[in-house]
C-alpha cells in the first residue's frame, strides 16, 4: 500500500539526454553544458511544473575513455551550481551533493547552510558516499563499505551539532540595544571522534526556518540502515518492480528500527525516461542514442555482470538460468547483475534480445521506452502498489524527453490526482510533506 496520497518528483540536472549519441543531436545545445544557464532553464522549467526538487548527482573523479564519445563525468560543482539557481527561482528545491568520505563536515555544514540562507529554506543535500576518487584525496584505496558510512554516521553527526551551534534565535539585531548577536546561545560543539575532530561553533547562523532535507543514495544494506536512521529520501536503482518493493519494504523496517515511521522516508528511485509520440518512435530514440555501444562492448558487460561470455554464441541461440555460472564475479554493479540473471532465469532470451536490453545498454534505472501514456499508466502502477514514493526523472536521448516529460507526463499526473498542481509551500521541505 502506497505510504502517500501525492508522488514526489524530482528532475536530473546531470543532462542524461546528451548521454551516448543524445549529444550530436543539432538541438542538443551541449556548446553550453559549463554554463549556469544551460541548468537554470530545466529549473525554471522544472519550478513551472510545480516539482518538489531539481538534483544534481556528482562525481570526484574523471575517468577518460568515456570522455572520447561524450562528456562522461565531467561537470560544474554541484553546489555551486544550485547556488546560480537559486537566485533565480523562488519554490522549487535544490538538491544538491556532498562526499562524506572525501568532504569535511565543518565545510560542508557552512556550504549547505550558506545554500540554505541564499535560497530561503529550499536547499538538500544528497550524502554519498563514493565508490572511486580516492587517488583524488590522498587516500592509496577506497574504504571499505563499513568503514565509509561509519564515517558517514559521524559526519552528518557533526554538521547537524554545527548547523544548531549557531541557532537562528542567537540573532539579536537590536539597533537600539547595539545587540547584535546573544552569544550566550552559540557554543563550541567539541566534536572528538573516531574520524573527525571540530571544535565549532559555525560562522553562519541556521536557517530560521524549515530544516534541510537529506537524500541518500546506495541501496546497500548498510546504506539503507543508515538511510533509515538520517534520511527524508532514498535514490536508488530499481530496474524492476519487484526489486522497488523488496526495497521499499526493508527501508520500512530500517526506519523502525531507528524509532521513525515508514513514511518519512521516501523511496525515489531514477526514472529514465525515453519518450517519444508513438512507441516506435520512442524505441528508435533509445536504439540511435546507444548506436555506438558495439556487440563486443555489450558482451564484456554481460561478462562483468554475471560471468557469462557470449562470444561466439549465435544471435538467435536461447540463454537459460543454468548458462549461468555457479559462482558469479564480483560485480561492480551487483544491482545489474542480478537484473541480468533474473532475466534470464525469468525469460530465457535469445542473445541478441539480452543485448539489446537496457541494462546492458543504458542505466540500471527503472525505465520507460514509449508514450507518455505508457510513462502515466506504470508510474501509476508502481505507486498505487506501494513500490515507490516518487521518483527521479532521468531523461534520456534527446531534448524531446525532457519537453514530454514537464509539458505533458506532470501534467497528466496531477490531472489524476498523483501530483501538485501547484505549490502550497515555499521551502523544499514543506513541499515534501505537503500530504
Amino acid at each position: 500500500m502506497k505510504l502517500r496520497a501525492k508522488l514526489c518528483i524530482g528532475m536530473s540536472l546531470a543532462p542524461t539526454w546528451l548521454s551516448g549519441e543524445g549529444w550530436r543531436r543539432p538541438d542538443s545545445g551541449i556548446e553550453g553544458l559549463y554554463s549556469s544557464d544551460f541548468a537554470l532553464e530545466i529549473a525554471r522549467r522544472a519550478e513551472a511544473a510545480h516539482l518538489d526538487f531539481v538534483f544534481r548527482p556528482d562525481t570526484y573523479y574523471l575517468p577518460l575513455e568515456p570522455l572520447e564519445q561524450s562528456f562522461g563525468f565531467s561537470s560544474l560543482d554541484a553546489t555551486l551550481m544550485m547556488a546560480a539557481i537559486a537566485r533565480e527561482t523562488s519554490r522549487i528545491g535544490l538538491l544538491t551533493t556532498i562526499s562524506t568520505t572525501f568532504s569535511a563536515p565543518y565545510m560542508a555544514a557552512r556550504q549547505l547552510m550558506s545554500l540554505h540562507w541564499l535560497s530561503r529554506g529550499r536547499a538538500g543535500c544528497n550524502l554519498v558516499t563514493a565508490l572511486s576518487g580516492n587517488e583524488n584525496f590522498g587516500l592509496p584505496e577506497m574504504p571499505t563499505s563499513n568503514q565509509r558510512y561509519a564515517r558517514a554516521a559521524e559526519f552528518i553527526q557533526v554538521m547537524r551539532a554545527l548547523w544548531s551551534s549557531f541557532p537562528a534565535e542567537a540573532l539579536r539585531i537590536d539597533r537600539a540595544a547595539g545587540q547584535y548577536a546573544d552569544t550566550t546561545l552559540i557554543h563550541p560543539i567539541d566534536h572528538k571522534g573516531a574520524d573527525f575532530a571540530v571544535k565549532g561553533p559555525l560562522n553562519l547562523p541556521e536557517f530560521p526556518g524549515p530544516r534541510l532535507p537529506l537524500m541518500q543514495a546506495g541501496g546497500s544494506v548498510t546504506g539503507m540502515d543508515f538511510a533509515g536512521s538520517v534520511a527524508d529520501m532514498v535514490f536508488a536503482q530499481t530496474p524492476d518492480m519487484a526489486a522497488a518493493l523488496a526495497m521499499r519494504q526493508e527501508l520500512s523496517a530500517r526506519a523502525r528500527a531507528h524509532g521513525r515511521a515508514p513514511r518519512d522516508l521516501r523511496l525515489l528511485p531514477g526514472l529514465s525516461l525515453y519518450l517519444g509520440r508513438t512507441r516506435a518512435e520512442a524505441r528508435d530514440l533509445f536504439l540511435s542514442t546507444h548506436a555506438r555501444v558495439d556487440r563486443a562492448q555489450r558482451i564484456a558487460r554481460v561478462k562483468a555482470a554475471t560471468g557469462l561470455d557470449l562470444t561466439g554464441w549465435e544471435g538467435d541461440r536461447r540463454i537459460t538460468a543454468a548458462d549461468l555460472p555457479d559462482t558469479p564475479p564480483a560485480a561492480r554493479s551487483p544491482t545489474q547483475a542480478a537484473a541480468l540473471a533474473a532475466a534470464i532465469r525469468r525469460e530465457t532470451p535469445r542473445v541478441d534480445d539480452l543485448l539489446a536490453r537496457p541494462e546492458v545498454l543504458a542505466s540500471l534505472h527503472w525505465q520507460v521506452i514509449g508514450t507518455v501514456e505508457d510513462a502515466v499508466s506504470e508510474i501509476t502502477r508502481w505507486f498505487e502498489a506501494g513500490a515507490v514514493d516518487g521518483f527521479v526523472a532521468v531523461l534520456g536521448g534527446a531534448p524531446s524527453s525532457l519537453d514530454l516529460t514537464l509539458g505533458e507526463l506532470i501534467p497528466r499526473l496531477a490531472e489524476a490526482g498523483l501530483f501538485r498542481s501547484a505549490y502550497s509551500g515555499t521551502t523544499f521541505l514543506e513541499h515534501l510533506e505537503q500530504d
